[in-house]
């Protein structure tokens, strides 16, 4: 019985684990800003604003006016429903 028990809450730890992960992307471009919370990259006419946290790796010296490549996951900030609207095909 010690051993199913274990086996659960081993079970229950790696759970987590295997939670699916969104696709991840990236952008190359010029930085344009930077700070301790946030990255902003300018490719062509487009500013890709990029939340950066403590558990962000960086390779390299950046600076403002440097060429970086920065991959990113979306992540929902707050979703809005509303009802789905009747299907018209009718068989």
């Amino acid at each position: 019985m010690k051993h199913f028990v274990l086996a659960v809450v081993l079970f229950g730890f790696a759970v987590p684990a295997l939670a699916r992960q969104p696709n991840s992307y990236q952008v190359t471009g010029v930085l344009s800003e930077v700070s301790d919370d946030l990255i902003v990259v300018a490719k062509g006419k487009e500013n890709f604003e990029i939340a950066r946290t403590a558990d962000t790796k960086l390779t390299g010296d950046i600076q403002k006016g440097s060429k970086v490549t920065v991959r990113y996951r979306m992540t929902a900030a707050s979703i809005e429903a509303s009802a789905a609207k009747p299907s018209k095909n009718k068989k």
